[in-house]
C-alpha cells in the first residue's frame, strides 16, 4: 500500500491506540499521559494538513476501503467535503487536550477520561473520513458510545441523569438513522459519497418512499445536531466537566450530526435533487425555527454553561439552513461555518471553563469584576462573544455575510431577515454578559479555586488564547486563500458548487 493508502488509517490510529494505551496507565503516570496525548495530538494535526495539502494543491485523493460483507464496504475516503471537518477535528483535539490536562490536574480517574477522550477524536475523524453511509453510521455510534463517560465523569446523580438523557436521545437517533440508511440500502444498492446521481436515477415511482427515507435520515441526524424538537439532550449534558462541553459544542457531537446533514443534502440525494422533491423547503424551515428558539432559549438562562448550550442550538442550525438554500454562497457559507461556529464556540467554553475553575463562579450575575481580575480570559470571551453577534471582523460575521448573499441569491430574501433576527438575539444574551464581565462590580467576595502566577495556569489561558486569536484571524484574513472561508471556497469549486 501508499501513502495514500496509510495515511487515513494513521489518522485514525493516532487517536485510537493514543487511547488505548492510556486505559492502562496508572493514575499517577500523569507526564506519560499527557506526553501521548500531545504526541497523538500533533501527529494527527500533521498528516491532515499534508493530506490536505495533497487534495488542494495536487488534486491527490487519500482513499482505503474493504469489504464487509452483506453488501456494505468499509471506507475511508479524504475528499473536498471532509476536508474542513478533519481539519477542525484535529486542530481542536490538540488545543483541547492542552486544556484539559490543565482543567482536570490532580483530578481522579484521568486515565479513564483521556482514553474515552481519545477515542471520541477517533470516532470523530471516522465520521469526517467515511466514504459512505454505512461506514459513516460505524463512527457516528462509535461517537456515542465514547462520549457518555464523557458526560457522566464526575458521576455525581446530575452527572448520571444527564448521561441517561444523553443515551435516550443519540440511541434513538441512531435506531431511527439506521432504519433510513439500510431502507435506502434495499432501494438503491450500495454507494459512496461520491456516487452523485444515484438517486435520481430510480424509477421515480420511489421518489415518494425517497422523501420518507430523507425525512428519517434527518430525524436521525437532526438529534446530534440538536435541531429543534431533538435538541433536549444538549443544554442537560452541561453538567460535564467544561473540555467535553467544549468538544461537545464545538468539535464531536454536534458537529457530527449537523456534518452527517452536509452529506446527506450534497453527496447522498444531491442538493438540486433534493430541491427537486421539495425536501430543502422543509429543512430550511426547521433550521429557521431552531436559530430563533434557540436564541429566545439562551436569553431565558441564568447560568453562563447553559446560555452557551442554548446559543449553540442556534448557531450550528446555521450550517442546516446554508445546506438546504440552493445557492452557491450558502454552499460556502455551510462548510465554513462548520469552522468558524467551532473555533469561536469553543473559545467561550474555555473562557467559561477558566472563569468557573478559578473563582468557581458559574452563573451570569456573578460575573462582576471578572475583567478586571482575568482580563485575558475576559477578552477572550467577548472577542468570541462578538462573533457570534456577527460583528466584523470576527469569524462569525462571514459566515452570517455568505449566508445572507446566499438567501438573497436565491431569492429567500427571508434569510436575511432570520440572520438579523438572530443578530439582535445573540447581543440580546451576549452583551448583558460582556457588560457584568467588564463594568459591574463583585457581588461577593471571590473564593479562589486556583492559585496561578498568572489570572489562571497557561494551560488552561493558552487554548482560550489561540483559539480566541483564530476567531479574529479568521474573519480579519478571510480574503486569503489558506483563511477557512479561502479553503471552503477551494471545497465549493471542487464539489462543483462554485464556477
Amino acid at each position: 500500500m501508499n501513502l495514500n493508502v496509510w495515511l487515513p488509517l494513521l489518522v485514525l490510529a493516532s487517536s485510537l491506540f493514543a487511547g488505548l494505551i492510556i486505559f492502562m496507565l496508572d493514575e499517577s503516570r500523569s507526564r506519560l499521559r499527557t506526553a501521548l496525548n500531545l504526541f497523538a495530538a500533533a501527529f494527527k494535526v500533521v498528516a491532515v494538513h499534508y493530506m490536505a495539502y495533497r487534495l488542494l494543491v495536487h488534486g491527490e485523493v487519500h482513499e482505503v476501503g474493504f469489504s464487509m460483507g452483506l453488501g456494505f464496504e468499509f471506507l475511508l475516503k479524504v475528499d473536498f467535503l471532509s476536508l474542513m471537518f478533519l481539519a477542525l477535528s484535529s486542530n481542536l483535539w490538540l488545543v483541547t487536550t492542552l486544556y484539559a490536562v490543565g482543567y482536570l490536574e490532580g483530578s481522579p480517574n484521568r486515565s479513564r477520561f483521556f482514553g474515552f477522550f481519545s477515542l471520541c477524536v477517533t470516532a470523530s475523524t471516522g465520521i469526517a473520513m467515511a466514504g459512505n453511509l454505512i461506514t459513516f453510521f460505524i463512527f457516528y455510534e462509535f461517537l456515542t458510545l465514547t462520549t457518555y463517560p464523557l458526560v457522566v465523569h464526575r458521576e455525581t446523580r446530575q452527572a448520571l441523569e444527564a448521561g441517561r438523557n444523553y443515551l435516550w436521545y443519540t440511541i434513538g437517533g441512531g435506531s431511527v438513522l439506521f432504519v433510513g440508511i439500510v431502507w435506502l440500502h434495499v432501494l438503491a444498492g450500495p454507494f459512496d459519497f461520491t456516487d452523485t446521481g444515484v438517486l435520481e436515477a430510480l424509477d421515480p415511482a420511489h421518489y415518494s418512499t425517497l422523501i420518507i427515507i430523507f425525512a428519517l435520515l434527518i430525524a436521525g441526524l437532526g438529534v446530534k445536531a440538536a435541531l429543534v424538537p431533538l435538541h433536549g439532550w444538549l443544554p442537560v449534558a452541561m453538567i460535564a466537566p467544561a473540555p467535553v462541553s467544549a468538544l461537545l459544542h464545538a468539535v464531536a457531537v454536534v458537529k457530527a450530526g449537523a456534518f452527517g446533514i452536509v452529506r446527506v443534502v450534497f453527496d447522498v440525494y444531491d442538493r438540486e435533487f433534493a430541491a427537486g422533491l421539495g425536501l430543502l423547503e422543509p429543512l430550511a424551515l426547521v433550521a429557521a425555527v431552531t436559530i430563533v428558539f434557540g436564541s429566545v432559549r439562551a436569553l431565558m438562562q441564568t447560568d453562563l454553561k447553559k446560555r452557551l448550550a442554548y446559543s449553540t442550538v442556534s448557531q450550528v442550525s446555521y450550517i442546516t439552513l446554508g445546506v438546504a438554500i440552493l445557492a452557491p454562497f450558502s454552499t460556502v457559507a455551510a462548510i465554513v461555518h462548520l469552522v468558524h461556529q467551532g473555533i469561536m464556540k469553543i473559545t467561550l467554553f474555555f473562557c467559561a471553563g477558566n472563569i468557573a475553575e478559578t473563582l468557581g463562579l458559574h452563573s451570569i450575575k456573578d460575573l462582576g469584576g471578572v475583567g478586571r481580575r482575568m482580563p485575558v480570559t475576559a477578552i477572550c470571551f467577548t472577542v468570541a462573544a462578538f462573533g457570534m453577534i456577527g460583528v466584523p471582523p470576527v469569524a462569525g460575521f462571514v459566515s452570517k455575510w455568505y449566508l445572507g448573499l446566499g438567501g438573497m441569491d436565491a431569492g429567500r430574501e427571508w434569510v436575511v431577515g432570520i440572520m438579523v433576527l438572530s443578530s439582535m438575539l445573540n447581543a440580546a444574551y451576549f452583551l448583558p454578559v460582556v457588560k457584568t464581565i467588564w463594568f459591574k462590580t463583585p457581588q461577593k467576595k471571590w473564593k479562589i479555586q486556583r492559585v496561578s502566577r498568572f489570572e489562571a495556569p497557561l494551560t488552561l489561558l493558552l487554548p482560550a488564547l489561540a483559539t480566541a486569536s483564530m476567531s479574529l484571524l479568521a474573519g480579519l484574513w478571510a480574503g486569503w486563500t489558506w483563511s477557512p472561508l479561502g479553503i471552503a471556497k477551494q471545497i465549493a469549486t471542487g464539489m462543483g458548487a462554485l464556477p
